[in-house]
Protein backbone atom coordinates (compact mmCIF):
# COMPACT_ATOMS: atom_id res chain seq x y z
CA UNK A 1 0.00 0.00 0.00
CA UNK A 2 2.71 2.41 0.47
CA UNK A 3 4.50 1.56 -2.59
CA UNK A 4 1.20 2.21 -4.29
CA UNK A 5 0.86 5.68 -2.67
CA UNK A 6 4.73 6.72 -3.05
CA UNK A 7 4.46 5.51 -6.88
CA UNK A 8 0.76 7.57 -7.22
CA UNK A 9 2.61 10.85 -5.49
CA UNK A 10 5.50 10.20 -7.77
CA UNK A 11 3.50 10.83 -10.91
CA UNK A 12 1.79 14.06 -9.79
CA UNK A 13 2.85 17.19 -11.99
CA UNK A 14 4.81 19.37 -10.19
CA UNK A 15 3.58 22.39 -11.87
CA UNK A 16 -0.06 20.70 -11.51
CA UNK A 17 0.48 20.55 -7.81
CA UNK A 18 1.78 24.55 -7.52
CA UNK A 19 -0.71 25.98 -9.47
CA UNK A 20 -3.47 23.64 -7.57
CA UNK A 21 -2.33 24.98 -4.36
CA UNK A 22 -2.76 28.74 -5.86
CA UNK A 23 -6.11 27.87 -6.53
CA UNK A 24 -6.47 26.23 -3.07
CA UNK A 25 -5.33 29.67 -1.23
CA UNK A 26 -7.58 31.76 -3.13
CA UNK A 27 -10.27 29.15 -2.66
CA UNK A 28 -10.44 30.05 0.81
CA UNK A 29 -10.91 33.78 -0.10
CA UNK A 30 -14.87 34.99 0.88
CA UNK A 31 -17.24 35.65 -2.01
CA UNK A 32 -20.79 36.07 -1.00
CA UNK A 33 -21.95 33.55 1.16
CA UNK A 34 -20.41 32.47 4.50
CA UNK A 35 -19.26 28.72 4.31
CA UNK A 36 -18.70 25.64 6.56
CA UNK A 37 -16.12 24.24 7.12
CA UNK A 38 -17.09 20.92 5.00
CA UNK A 39 -18.73 23.32 1.72
CA UNK A 40 -15.32 25.36 2.07
CA UNK A 41 -12.91 22.04 2.40
CA UNK A 42 -15.23 20.91 -1.05
CA UNK A 43 -14.84 24.08 -3.09
CA UNK A 44 -11.11 24.48 -2.39
CA UNK A 45 -10.50 20.78 -3.31
CA UNK A 46 -12.19 21.67 -6.75
CA UNK A 47 -10.36 24.44 -6.85
CA UNK A 48 -7.02 23.07 -6.52
CA UNK A 49 -8.05 19.94 -9.31
CA UNK A 50 -9.30 22.58 -11.36
CA UNK A 51 -5.60 24.63 -11.50
CA UNK A 52 -3.75 21.00 -10.95
CA UNK A 53 -5.52 20.30 -14.75
CA UNK A 54 -4.86 24.24 -16.27
CA UNK A 55 -0.83 23.02 -14.92
CA UNK A 56 -1.09 19.89 -16.86
CA UNK A 57 -2.29 21.51 -19.66
CA UNK A 58 0.39 24.35 -19.57
CA UNK A 59 3.26 21.68 -19.27
CA UNK A 60 1.88 19.59 -22.19
CA UNK A 61 1.66 22.69 -24.30
CA UNK A 62 5.29 23.55 -23.36
CA UNK A 63 6.35 20.12 -24.67
CA UNK A 64 4.03 20.47 -27.53
CA UNK A 65 5.60 23.81 -28.43
CA UNK A 66 9.00 21.99 -28.31
CA UNK A 67 10.02 25.06 -25.97
CA UNK A 68 13.51 24.17 -24.69
CA UNK A 69 13.90 22.58 -21.17
CA UNK A 70 15.70 24.44 -18.38
CA UNK A 71 19.17 22.02 -17.00
CA UNK A 72 17.62 19.46 -14.62
CA UNK A 73 19.75 21.06 -11.67
CA UNK A 74 17.89 24.50 -12.33
CA UNK A 75 14.62 22.98 -12.44
CA UNK A 76 14.76 21.07 -8.96
CA UNK A 77 15.83 24.39 -7.89
CA UNK A 78 13.28 26.34 -9.12
CA UNK A 79 10.64 23.93 -8.44
CA UNK A 80 11.87 23.79 -5.02
CA UNK A 81 11.26 27.13 -4.58
CA UNK A 82 7.87 27.40 -6.20
CA UNK A 83 6.59 24.60 -3.75
CA UNK A 84 7.89 26.61 -0.83
CA UNK A 85 6.46 30.11 -2.20
CA UNK A 86 2.78 28.10 -2.58
CA UNK A 87 2.80 26.51 0.60
CA UNK A 88 3.28 29.66 2.47
CA UNK A 89 0.98 31.30 0.41
CA UNK A 90 -1.35 28.12 1.11
CA UNK A 91 -1.11 28.36 5.46
CA UNK A 92 -1.09 32.00 5.11
CA UNK A 93 -4.68 31.43 3.40
CA UNK A 94 -5.74 29.26 6.09
CA UNK A 95 -4.61 31.21 8.74
CA UNK A 96 -6.97 34.02 7.65
CA UNK A 97 -10.35 31.68 6.48
CA UNK A 98 -11.75 32.50 9.73
CA UNK A 99 -11.47 36.10 9.37
CA UNK A 100 -12.32 36.28 6.29
CA UNK A 101 -15.52 34.40 6.75
CA UNK A 102 -16.04 36.70 9.29
CA UNK A 103 -16.21 39.67 7.51
CA UNK A 104 -19.30 38.14 5.53
CA UNK A 105 -21.41 36.57 8.70
CA UNK A 106 -20.33 40.80 10.35
CA UNK A 107 -22.22 41.95 7.73
CA UNK A 108 -24.95 39.49 7.97
CA UNK A 109 -25.77 40.04 11.54
CA UNK A 110 -24.43 36.28 12.45
CA UNK A 111 -22.36 35.46 14.86
CA UNK A 112 -18.17 35.22 14.00
CA UNK A 113 -16.71 31.90 14.24
CA UNK A 114 -13.77 30.95 16.19
CA UNK A 115 -12.08 29.04 13.88
CA UNK A 116 -12.18 28.16 10.23
CA UNK A 117 -11.14 24.46 11.10
CA UNK A 118 -8.38 24.37 8.47
CA UNK A 119 -7.69 20.39 9.49
CA UNK A 120 -10.97 19.48 8.32
CA UNK A 121 -10.94 22.04 5.72
CA UNK A 122 -7.51 20.37 3.99
CA UNK A 123 -8.69 17.02 4.44
CA UNK A 124 -11.51 17.42 2.72
CA UNK A 125 -9.78 19.38 0.06
CA UNK A 126 -7.43 16.54 -0.32
CA UNK A 127 -10.47 13.89 -0.70
CA UNK A 128 -11.80 15.87 -2.83
CA UNK A 129 -9.06 15.99 -5.36
CA UNK A 130 -8.38 12.92 -4.82
CA UNK A 131 -12.08 11.91 -6.23
CA UNK A 132 -11.96 14.37 -9.20
CA UNK A 133 -7.94 13.29 -9.49
CA UNK A 134 -9.28 9.85 -9.87
CA UNK A 135 -11.96 10.84 -12.65
CA UNK A 136 -9.12 12.78 -14.86
CA UNK A 137 -7.02 9.50 -14.88
CA UNK A 138 -10.01 7.23 -15.99
CA UNK A 139 -10.86 9.71 -18.72
CA UNK A 140 -7.15 9.73 -19.79
CA UNK A 141 -7.27 6.24 -19.65
CA UNK A 142 -10.18 5.68 -22.13
CA UNK A 143 -8.41 8.49 -24.31
CA UNK A 144 -5.20 6.80 -25.04
CA UNK A 145 -7.18 2.65 -25.37
CA UNK A 146 -9.20 4.47 -28.03
CA UNK A 147 -6.24 6.49 -29.58
CA UNK A 148 -4.26 3.47 -29.57
CA UNK A 149 -6.32 0.95 -31.06
CA UNK A 150 -7.96 3.63 -34.01
CA UNK A 151 -3.95 4.38 -34.43
CA UNK A 152 -3.79 0.66 -36.30
CA UNK A 153 -6.44 2.20 -38.95
CA UNK A 154 -5.72 5.98 -39.06
CA UNK A 155 -2.79 8.51 -38.77
CA UNK A 156 -1.46 9.40 -35.06
CA UNK A 157 -2.74 12.73 -35.10
CA UNK A 158 -6.17 11.57 -35.72
CA UNK A 159 -6.47 8.96 -33.78
CA UNK A 160 -5.76 10.96 -30.87
CA UNK A 161 -8.60 13.43 -32.12
CA UNK A 162 -10.84 10.43 -31.93
CA UNK A 163 -9.46 9.53 -28.90
CA UNK A 164 -10.47 12.52 -27.25
CA UNK A 165 -13.41 12.47 -29.15
CA UNK A 166 -14.65 9.44 -27.61
CA UNK A 167 -13.66 10.02 -23.98
CA UNK A 168 -15.61 13.38 -23.84
CA UNK A 169 -18.75 11.95 -25.47
CA UNK A 170 -18.73 8.68 -23.14
CA UNK A 171 -18.02 11.20 -20.00
CA UNK A 172 -20.90 13.16 -20.92
CA UNK A 173 -23.57 10.65 -21.69
CA UNK A 174 -22.85 8.81 -18.23
CA UNK A 175 -22.77 11.75 -16.15
CA UNK A 176 -25.69 13.59 -18.53
CA UNK A 177 -27.96 10.22 -19.14
CA UNK A 178 -27.23 7.43 -16.76
CA UNK A 179 -26.30 9.15 -13.52
CA UNK A 180 -27.64 12.88 -13.83
CA UNK A 181 -31.26 11.71 -15.41
CA UNK A 182 -31.78 9.07 -12.73
CA UNK A 183 -30.99 11.28 -9.82
CA UNK A 184 -33.42 14.01 -11.61
CA UNK A 185 -36.35 11.09 -11.73
CA UNK A 186 -35.47 10.00 -8.35
CA UNK A 187 -35.99 13.50 -7.17
CA UNK A 188 -38.89 14.02 -9.12
CA UNK A 189 -40.77 11.05 -7.92
CA UNK A 190 -39.81 12.20 -4.13
CA UNK A 191 -41.02 16.30 -5.42
CA UNK A 192 -44.01 14.62 -6.54
CA UNK A 193 -45.17 12.49 -3.27
CA UNK A 194 -44.07 15.20 -1.05
CA UNK A 195 -46.31 17.69 -3.16
CA UNK A 196 -49.30 15.32 -2.74
CA UNK A 197 -49.10 14.83 1.17
CA UNK A 198 -51.67 16.86 3.05
CA UNK A 199 -50.52 18.67 6.12
CA UNK A 200 -52.79 17.89 9.22
CA UNK A 201 -52.39 21.96 10.04
CA UNK A 202 -53.69 22.90 6.59
CA UNK A 203 -57.44 21.61 7.07
CA UNK A 204 -59.41 22.12 3.88
CA UNK A 205 -61.14 26.10 3.61
CA UNK A 206 -64.55 26.36 4.33
CA UNK A 207 -65.33 30.00 3.29
CA UNK A 208 -66.36 29.73 -0.84
CA UNK A 209 -64.44 32.44 -1.80
CA UNK A 210 -61.48 30.67 -1.48
CA UNK A 211 -59.71 27.93 -3.83
CA UNK A 212 -59.85 24.61 -2.91
CA UNK A 213 -63.13 24.98 -0.94
CA UNK A 214 -66.08 23.12 -1.17
CA UNK A 215 -67.79 25.77 -3.72
CA UNK A 216 -64.09 25.87 -5.89
CA UNK A 217 -63.60 24.83 -9.41
CA UNK A 218 -60.85 23.12 -8.28
CA UNK A 219 -60.11 20.02 -5.96
CA UNK A 220 -58.27 21.00 -2.49
CA UNK A 221 -56.29 17.94 -2.93
CA UNK A 222 -55.53 18.77 -6.48
CA UNK A 223 -53.44 22.28 -5.56
CA UNK A 224 -50.52 20.79 -4.62
CA UNK A 225 -48.85 20.85 -1.01
CA UNK A 226 -47.37 24.86 -1.93
CA UNK A 227 -50.74 25.51 -3.12
CA UNK A 228 -52.42 24.26 -0.47
CA UNK A 229 -49.99 26.74 1.71
CA UNK A 230 -50.31 29.58 -0.13
CA UNK A 231 -54.29 29.49 -0.53
CA UNK A 232 -54.42 28.76 3.10
CA UNK A 233 -52.28 31.22 4.41
CA UNK A 234 -52.19 35.02 4.25
CA UNK A 235 -53.65 37.55 6.56
CA UNK A 236 -57.45 37.95 7.06
CA UNK A 237 -59.46 40.63 6.61
CA UNK A 238 -59.98 40.68 10.22
CA UNK A 239 -55.79 40.48 10.41
CA UNK A 240 -56.03 43.63 8.31
CA UNK A 241 -58.15 45.74 10.21
CA UNK A 242 -56.57 45.26 13.42
CA UNK A 243 -53.33 46.46 12.61
CA UNK A 244 -54.60 49.20 10.16
CA UNK A 245 -57.74 50.43 12.34
CA UNK A 246 -59.32 51.00 8.80
CA UNK A 247 -61.95 48.65 7.26
CA UNK A 248 -60.09 45.92 4.91
CA UNK A 249 -61.58 42.84 2.84
CA UNK A 250 -60.92 39.09 2.55
CA UNK A 251 -57.60 38.95 0.16
CA UNK A 252 -58.52 36.70 -2.74
CA UNK A 253 -56.06 34.09 -3.85
CA UNK A 254 -56.56 31.37 -6.69
CA UNK A 255 -53.87 28.52 -7.30
CA UNK A 256 -53.91 26.17 -9.81
CA UNK A 257 -51.98 22.95 -9.12
CA UNK A 258 -50.38 20.27 -11.82
CA UNK A 259 -53.39 17.63 -10.59
CA UNK A 260 -55.67 20.27 -11.53
CA UNK A 261 -54.99 20.12 -15.89
CA UNK A 262 -53.26 18.50 -18.13
CA UNK A 263 -51.67 20.85 -19.81
CA UNK A 264 -50.58 24.74 -18.73
CA UNK A 265 -53.22 26.33 -21.54
CA UNK A 266 -55.90 24.18 -19.39
CA UNK A 267 -54.74 24.88 -16.38
CA UNK A 268 -54.40 28.44 -17.22
CA UNK A 269 -58.14 28.70 -18.00
CA UNK A 270 -59.41 26.48 -15.20
CA UNK A 271 -57.59 29.85 -12.74
CA UNK A 272 -59.40 32.11 -14.66
CA UNK A 273 -62.81 30.61 -14.15
CA UNK A 274 -61.72 30.21 -10.66
CA UNK A 275 -61.00 34.21 -10.83
CA UNK A 276 -64.00 35.32 -12.09
CA UNK A 277 -65.98 32.54 -9.52
CA UNK A 278 -64.60 34.49 -6.95
CA UNK A 279 -64.70 38.04 -8.03
CA UNK A 280 -61.21 38.84 -8.28
CA UNK A 281 -61.70 41.01 -11.28
CA UNK A 282 -64.00 43.47 -8.59
CA UNK A 283 -61.63 44.11 -6.91
CA UNK A 284 -58.54 46.88 -6.92
CA UNK A 285 -55.11 45.24 -7.65
CA UNK A 286 -54.78 41.87 -9.41
CA UNK A 287 -51.29 40.12 -9.37
CA UNK A 288 -50.10 37.21 -11.67
CA UNK A 289 -47.74 35.33 -9.69
CA UNK A 290 -45.25 32.91 -11.34
CA UNK A 291 -43.66 30.78 -8.44
CA UNK A 292 -40.89 29.20 -8.05
CA UNK A 293 -39.57 25.54 -9.15
CA UNK A 294 -41.97 23.33 -6.70
CA UNK A 295 -44.93 26.17 -7.03
CA UNK A 296 -44.03 27.90 -3.89
CA UNK A 297 -44.71 31.54 -3.34
CA UNK A 298 -42.53 33.79 -1.00
CA UNK A 299 -45.23 34.53 1.79
CA UNK A 300 -42.78 37.82 2.52
CA UNK A 301 -44.15 39.23 -0.64
CA UNK A 302 -48.12 38.29 -0.80
CA UNK A 303 -48.15 39.35 2.91
CA UNK A 304 -46.76 42.71 2.32
CA UNK A 305 -49.09 43.49 -0.14
CA UNK A 306 -51.63 42.36 1.24
CA UNK A 307 -51.59 44.43 4.14
CA UNK A 308 -50.67 47.09 1.98
CA UNK A 309 -54.39 47.42 -0.41
CA UNK A 310 -56.31 46.71 2.75
CA UNK A 311 -57.28 43.03 1.35
CA UNK A 312 -58.53 45.14 -1.84
CA UNK A 313 -56.55 42.34 -3.82
CA UNK A 314 -56.47 38.98 -5.65
CA UNK A 315 -53.33 36.89 -6.52
CA UNK A 316 -53.31 33.57 -8.86
CA UNK A 317 -50.26 31.39 -9.46
CA UNK A 318 -50.10 28.07 -11.56
CA UNK A 319 -48.16 25.34 -10.49
CA UNK A 320 -45.68 23.94 -13.38
CA UNK A 321 -43.04 21.49 -11.38
CA UNK A 322 -42.26 19.10 -8.98
CA UNK A 323 -38.71 19.89 -8.88
CA UNK A 324 -36.72 22.94 -7.17
CA UNK A 325 -36.28 25.77 -8.93
CA UNK A 326 -32.13 25.21 -9.52
CA UNK A 327 -33.19 21.18 -10.85
CA UNK A 328 -36.56 22.74 -12.84
CA UNK A 329 -33.95 25.27 -14.22
CA UNK A 330 -31.79 22.33 -15.66
CA UNK A 331 -34.48 19.84 -16.88
CA UNK A 332 -37.05 21.79 -17.73
CA UNK A 333 -35.85 25.54 -18.73
CA UNK A 334 -38.08 26.57 -20.89
CA UNK A 335 -41.58 24.77 -19.21
CA UNK A 336 -41.99 27.45 -16.71
CA UNK A 337 -41.62 30.11 -19.08
CA UNK A 338 -44.59 28.28 -21.17
CA UNK A 339 -46.94 28.06 -18.18
CA UNK A 340 -46.46 31.56 -17.11
CA UNK A 341 -46.93 33.25 -20.62
CA UNK A 342 -50.37 30.96 -20.75
CA UNK A 343 -51.55 32.19 -17.32
CA UNK A 344 -50.66 36.02 -18.45
CA UNK A 345 -51.97 35.58 -21.93
CA UNK A 346 -55.51 34.24 -20.25
CA UNK A 347 -55.64 36.69 -17.97
CA UNK A 348 -54.53 39.54 -19.90
CA UNK A 349 -57.09 38.54 -22.55
CA UNK A 350 -59.37 39.14 -20.37
CA UNK A 351 -59.08 41.92 -18.08
CA UNK A 352 -58.40 44.01 -21.37
CA UNK A 353 -62.39 42.98 -22.39
CA UNK A 354 -63.41 45.07 -19.43
CA UNK A 355 -63.79 48.99 -19.48
CA UNK A 356 -60.40 50.76 -17.53
CA UNK A 357 -62.78 52.39 -14.85
CA UNK A 358 -64.11 49.43 -13.89
CA UNK A 359 -60.87 46.97 -13.48
CA UNK A 360 -58.24 45.79 -11.56
CA UNK A 361 -55.01 47.56 -12.02
CA UNK A 362 -52.77 44.60 -13.27
CA UNK A 363 -49.57 43.60 -11.91
CA UNK A 364 -46.92 41.07 -12.30
CA UNK A 365 -44.49 38.83 -9.67
CA UNK A 366 -42.31 36.74 -9.50
CA UNK A 367 -39.04 35.24 -6.90
CA UNK A 368 -36.19 33.98 -8.67
CA UNK A 369 -36.72 31.17 -11.19
CA UNK A 370 -40.05 32.96 -11.04
CA UNK A 371 -38.87 36.46 -12.10
CA UNK A 372 -37.08 35.38 -14.69
CA UNK A 373 -40.45 33.36 -16.14
CA UNK A 374 -42.47 36.01 -15.69
CA UNK A 375 -40.34 38.34 -17.22
CA UNK A 376 -40.88 35.72 -20.12
CA UNK A 377 -44.50 35.72 -20.01
CA UNK A 378 -45.82 39.07 -21.37
CA UNK A 379 -44.10 40.68 -24.31
CA UNK A 380 -44.28 44.64 -23.93
CA UNK A 381 -44.94 45.16 -27.82
CA UNK A 382 -48.38 43.35 -27.52
CA UNK A 383 -49.20 45.80 -24.30
CA UNK A 384 -48.34 49.01 -25.97
CA UNK A 385 -52.55 49.33 -27.03
CA UNK A 386 -53.04 48.90 -23.06
CA UNK A 387 -50.14 48.05 -20.89
CA UNK A 388 -50.13 46.78 -17.46
CA UNK A 389 -49.21 48.79 -14.55
CA UNK A 390 -45.98 46.99 -13.63
CA UNK A 391 -43.75 44.36 -12.05
CA UNK A 392 -42.27 43.64 -9.06
CA UNK A 393 -39.75 41.00 -9.78
CA UNK A 394 -37.38 39.60 -6.84
CA UNK A 395 -34.14 38.02 -7.09
CA UNK A 396 -33.99 37.82 -10.70
CA UNK A 397 -31.66 34.99 -12.01
CA UNK A 398 -28.59 35.82 -13.60
CA UNK A 399 -30.06 34.33 -17.02
CA UNK A 400 -32.89 36.90 -16.65
CA UNK A 401 -32.80 38.62 -20.14
CA UNK A 402 -34.48 41.53 -19.33
CA UNK A 403 -32.71 42.38 -16.32
CA UNK A 404 -29.30 41.52 -17.90
CA UNK A 405 -30.34 43.77 -20.63
CA UNK A 406 -31.39 46.87 -18.26
CA UNK A 407 -28.00 46.16 -16.29
CA UNK A 408 -25.49 46.56 -18.87
CA UNK A 409 -27.34 49.55 -19.87
CA UNK A 410 -27.20 51.05 -16.59
CA UNK A 411 -26.34 54.95 -16.18
CA UNK A 412 -22.14 55.03 -15.91
CA UNK A 413 -22.56 56.68 -12.40
CA UNK A 414 -24.42 53.68 -11.02
CA UNK A 415 -22.63 50.21 -9.66
CA UNK A 416 -24.59 47.25 -11.23
CA UNK A 417 -25.67 45.51 -7.64
CA UNK A 418 -28.11 48.73 -7.83
CA UNK A 419 -28.13 50.20 -11.14
CA UNK A 420 -30.03 53.29 -12.07
CA UNK A 421 -31.81 53.27 -15.68
CA UNK A 422 -32.19 56.79 -17.24
CA UNK A 423 -34.22 58.90 -15.68
CA UNK A 424 -35.94 56.00 -13.10
CA UNK A 425 -39.69 57.11 -14.59
CA UNK A 426 -39.77 52.95 -16.41
CA UNK A 427 -37.42 50.81 -14.46
CA UNK A 428 -36.26 51.35 -10.33
CA UNK A 429 -33.90 48.51 -8.70
CA UNK A 430 -34.20 48.67 -4.81
CA UNK A 431 -31.94 47.18 -2.16
CA UNK A 432 -32.23 47.11 1.66
CA UNK A 433 -31.70 50.48 1.96
CA UNK A 434 -33.86 51.12 -0.95
CA UNK A 435 -33.64 52.96 -4.26
CA UNK A 436 -31.49 55.72 -5.60
CA UNK A 437 -34.22 57.33 -7.08
CA UNK A 438 -36.71 59.35 -4.92
CA UNK A 439 -39.84 58.13 -4.24
CA UNK A 440 -41.12 61.36 -5.12
CA UNK A 441 -39.88 60.99 -8.45
CA UNK A 442 -42.29 60.68 -11.73
CA UNK A 443 -42.95 57.39 -12.94
CA UNK A 444 -44.19 56.99 -16.46
CA UNK A 445 -47.32 54.54 -17.21
CA UNK A 446 -45.97 51.62 -16.22
CA UNK A 447 -43.51 50.67 -13.15
CA UNK A 448 -41.10 47.97 -13.31
CA UNK A 449 -39.55 47.36 -9.88
CA UNK A 450 -36.40 44.96 -9.05
CA UNK A 451 -36.02 43.98 -5.52
CA UNK A 452 -32.35 42.36 -5.04
CA UNK A 453 -29.61 42.04 -2.81
CA UNK A 454 -25.93 42.65 -3.90
CA UNK A 455 -24.69 38.89 -1.83
CA UNK A 456 -27.74 37.73 -4.16
CA UNK A 457 -25.12 35.08 -5.97
CA UNK A 458 -28.29 33.67 -7.80
CA UNK A 459 -28.57 37.52 -9.58
CA UNK A 460 -24.68 38.10 -9.84
CA UNK A 461 -23.46 34.66 -10.82
CA UNK A 462 -22.21 34.64 -14.43
CA UNK A 463 -19.88 32.10 -16.07
CA UNK A 464 -18.01 34.79 -18.01
CA UNK A 465 -16.69 34.99 -14.16
CA UNK A 466 -14.75 32.37 -15.19
CA UNK A 467 -12.12 34.98 -17.11
CA UNK A 468 -13.35 38.27 -16.43
CA UNK A 469 -14.08 40.51 -13.05
CA UNK A 470 -17.37 40.90 -12.78
CA UNK A 471 -18.79 44.57 -12.94
CA UNK A 472 -20.35 43.69 -9.26
CA UNK A 473 -16.97 43.82 -8.25
CA UNK A 474 -15.57 47.34 -8.76
CA UNK A 475 -15.79 49.77 -6.16
CA UNK A 476 -17.70 50.88 -4.46
CA UNK A 477 -19.30 47.15 -3.31
CA UNK A 478 -22.31 46.37 -2.21
CA UNK A 479 -23.57 47.29 1.74
CA UNK A 480 -23.66 43.24 2.07
CA UNK A 481 -20.79 42.16 0.55
CA UNK A 482 -16.83 41.83 2.09
CA UNK A 483 -14.60 44.16 1.52
CA UNK A 484 -11.83 41.59 1.54
CA UNK A 485 -13.53 40.14 -1.56
CA UNK A 486 -11.18 39.40 -4.65
CA UNK A 487 -11.42 38.25 -8.61
CA UNK A 488 -9.38 35.11 -9.31
CA UNK A 489 -9.95 33.80 -12.87
CA UNK A 490 -11.81 30.33 -12.70
CA UNK A 491 -11.72 30.50 -8.74
CA UNK A 492 -14.27 33.19 -8.34
CA UNK A 493 -16.69 30.67 -10.85
CA UNK A 494 -16.31 28.02 -8.69
CA UNK A 495 -16.72 30.34 -5.40
CA UNK A 496 -19.99 31.58 -6.95
CA UNK A 497 -21.45 28.62 -8.09
CA UNK A 498 -21.20 27.09 -4.71
CA UNK A 499 -22.68 30.76 -3.23
CA UNK A 500 -25.54 30.20 -5.58
CA UNK A 501 -26.50 26.85 -3.92
CA UNK A 502 -26.20 28.07 -0.80
CA UNK A 503 -27.36 31.38 -1.46
CA UNK A 504 -31.07 30.48 0.86
CA UNK A 505 -28.73 29.73 4.13
CA UNK A 506 -28.23 33.37 4.93
CA UNK A 507 -30.40 35.13 7.30
CA UNK A 508 -33.49 36.72 5.98
CA UNK A 509 -32.40 39.73 3.94
CA UNK A 510 -29.25 38.97 2.54
CA UNK A 511 -28.59 36.04 0.23
CA UNK A 512 -31.21 34.85 -1.73
CA UNK A 513 -34.04 35.24 1.32
CA UNK A 514 -35.95 38.66 0.99
CA UNK A 515 -37.40 40.08 3.61
CA UNK A 516 -41.03 41.31 4.22
CA UNK A 517 -39.66 44.99 5.55
CA UNK A 518 -38.28 45.35 2.09
CA UNK A 519 -40.76 43.63 -0.32
CA UNK A 520 -43.03 46.48 1.83
CA UNK A 521 -40.68 49.09 -0.17
CA UNK A 522 -40.95 47.32 -3.26
CA UNK A 523 -44.52 46.97 -3.76
CA UNK A 524 -45.06 50.63 -1.82
CA UNK A 525 -42.88 51.88 -5.55
CA UNK A 526 -44.72 49.44 -7.27
CA UNK A 527 -48.46 50.42 -6.94
CA UNK A 528 -48.09 54.03 -5.73
CA UNK A 529 -49.54 53.47 -2.00
CA UNK A 530 -49.43 56.81 -0.36
CA UNK A 531 -52.55 56.08 2.28
CA UNK A 532 -50.09 54.89 4.69
CA UNK A 533 -48.51 57.18 7.41
CA UNK A 534 -44.71 56.36 7.85
CA UNK A 535 -45.43 55.52 11.10
CA UNK A 536 -47.95 53.03 10.04
CA UNK A 537 -45.32 51.81 7.22
CA UNK A 538 -42.68 50.99 10.28
CA UNK A 539 -45.55 49.06 12.34
CA UNK A 540 -46.43 47.03 9.14
CA UNK A 541 -42.75 46.09 9.13
CA UNK A 542 -42.83 45.07 12.54
CA UNK A 543 -45.34 43.16 12.24
CA UNK A 544 -44.39 41.54 9.12
CA UNK A 545 -40.59 40.55 10.66
CA UNK A 546 -42.24 39.61 14.09
CA UNK A 547 -44.54 36.86 11.99
CA UNK A 548 -41.78 35.72 9.66
CA UNK A 549 -39.79 35.03 12.80
CA UNK A 550 -41.98 33.24 14.09
CA UNK A 551 -43.21 31.02 11.13
CA UNK A 552 -39.59 30.47 11.28
CA UNK A 553 -39.13 29.35 14.81
CA UNK A 554 -42.47 27.51 14.64
CA UNK A 555 -40.99 25.10 11.57
CA UNK A 556 -37.27 24.29 12.86
CA UNK A 557 -36.11 26.05 9.63
CA UNK A 558 -36.55 27.98 6.57
CA UNK A 559 -39.54 26.78 4.71
CA UNK A 560 -38.99 25.59 1.11
CA UNK A 561 -35.40 26.81 1.88
CA UNK A 562 -33.91 25.05 -0.73
CA UNK A 563 -36.75 25.37 -3.53
CA UNK A 564 -36.31 29.41 -2.86
CA UNK A 565 -33.44 30.06 -5.33
CA UNK A 566 -32.66 29.54 -9.66
CA UNK A 567 -30.50 29.79 -11.67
Amino acid sequence: MAGLFHRQAQSLSGIGLALGTLFFAAALTPTLVPRTYLTQGILAGACFAAGYGLGLFWRWLWAYMELPEPPERMRRATNALIALICLSIALICLWYAAEWQNSIRLLMEMAPVESAHPFKVSATALAAFAVLLALGRLFGLVVRVVARRSGRLLPRKVANVVGASVGVLLFWSLANDVFFRAVINLLDSSYREYDSLLEPERPQPLDPIKTGSAASLIAWNELGRAGREFVASGPSALQIETLTGRPALEPIRVYAGLRGADTPADRARLALEELQRVGAFDRSVLVIVTATGTGWIDPSAMDSVEYLQHGDIASVALQYSYLSSPLSLLVQPEYGAETARALFSEVYAYWTTLPPDRRPRLYLHGLSLGAMNSERSAELFEMIHDPIQGALWSGPPFKSRIWRSLTDGRNEDSPAWLPRFRDGSFVRFINQDGSTVPMEAPWGPMRIVYLQYASDPVTFFDYRDFYRRPAWMESPLGPDVSTALRWYPVVSMLQLALDMAMASSTPMGYGHVYAPQHYVDAWMAVTGVDDWSPEAIAGLKRRLEDATMQAGADDGSKEEAFDNRGG
